[in-house]
């Protein structure tokens, strides 16, 4: 059990759900990535909003993040990690049976973004879904995808976290604006006749008692587009991060132990940790409370900024293409968001 302390300092209760223990192993068999073209740096922040260089990357270990072009979309990101992720699992892509999209930033609220995918990927009528737990999506994805695997009902699953945060930035707000940036990772997951190794297992969590820690308001049920709140810029992220910081560290730090000790395993035995890439203190305290040396951990913020549900499989594929990842490595992969929503999952590379 998990206790939250929220806004108003009280001891929420809340119960973590593990993912369910099988003989059949699902392994990563590719990685793969995509950021867009455009760079914008905090100096070309500091030209459309009041900041500068120093006061973000002080305050966030933030020196650039990748925009995406008007006709750029979240799931023309998707597609270029997935067929990167395709290729590294030297399968055909009529081999994939199963595709799910992590996303809070869909091309539209429906069709889902995984439909738009396959038909991109020219794939057939294969099962297609989204999955909306903002930052912790992937880590939400990668446990739903391991768990459809094991059951044997499918073969190859695409997990896909992608982003397009640039849509939904107010570029007049300096607290929120700097802080994102748009890309995709991929992993194609497969099953696996050897025991004991890929996904060991995933744990995740959430807490809905305070919605408006972080959310875009507009643009639901709740809010429909109106004259008003296009004026009112309801239709824009915001956060408190003050809030979600505290939060943050706390979450993610209880899900890795909890995971951990499930496994009957410890900090010790961690070789990488990816956590979410969204500010370096959040990192930084993240590593003390588990206390695992920042050596193990592998961050690319400073580059990209917080790429929400991307983050966590963009370093991934670079930690393995760094040469990061050894078979046999424990890997932790860790992440929060809006919601809030928590995740955590341990890999044993194969």
């Amino acid at each position: 059990m998990l206790q939250l302390l929220n806004p108003c300092d009280q001891l929420v209760p809340l119960f973590i759900v593990s993912m369910s223990t099988s003989s059949k192993s699902v392994v990563i068999r590719g990685t793969g990535s995509y950021a867009p073209k455009r760079v914008v740096t905090n100096e070309d922040m500091s030209k459309i909003v009041d900041t500068n260089d120093e006061w973000i990357s002080s305050r966030t270990g933030i020196r650039a993040r990748h925009f995406a072009a008007d006709d750029e979309f979240t799931s023309d990101m998707a597609v270029h990690a997935a067929k990167q992720a395709i290729e590294r699992a030297q399968i055909a892509l009529s081999e994939i049976d199963l595709i799910i999209v992590a996303t809070m930033t869909p091309d539209m609220p429906f069709p889902s973004t995984a439909c738009l995918v396959q038909s991109k990927l020219g794939l057939p009528t294969v099962t297609a879904f989204d999955v909306q737990a903002a930052c912790s999506g992937f880590v939400y994805a990668l446990s739903v995808g391991s768990s459809m695997l094991q059951s044997g009902n499918f073969k190859n699953a695409l997990i896909i976290g992608a982003e397009k945060t640039s849509g939904i930035l107010d570029f007049t707000d300096r607290t929120t604006c700097v802080l994102f940036g748009d890309a995709a990772g991929a992993v194609v997951l497969s099953r696996s006749e050897t025991p004991d190794i890929g996904v060991l297992g995933c744990l995740s969590g959430a807490d809905g008692s305070n919605p408006s820690l972080l959310f875009q308001p507009g643009g639901g049920s709740a809010m429909p587009p109106t004259i008003e709140s296009l004026s009112n810029r309801q239709h824009y992220l915001k956060m408190n991060g003050k809030e979600i910081f505290k939060l943050a560290v706390k979450v993610m730090g209880q899900a890795s132990t909890d995971l951990l000790e499930k496994h009957d395993l410890t900090t010790a035995d961690i070789d990488l940790v990816i956590p979410h890439q969204a500010n370096m203190r959040i990192i930084d305290s993240l590593a003390k409370r588990l206390n695992i040396p920042m050596e193990k951990f592998h961050n690319n913020l400073a580059e990209y900024g917080n790429t929400s549900a991307a983050s966590v499989p963009l370093a991934l594929n670079e930690a393995f293409e760094a040469g990061r990842i050894h078979s046999g490595d424990h890997i932790l992969l860790v992440a929060f968001g809006a919601g809030l929503t928590w995740a955590s999952s341990l890999i044993k590379w194969h």
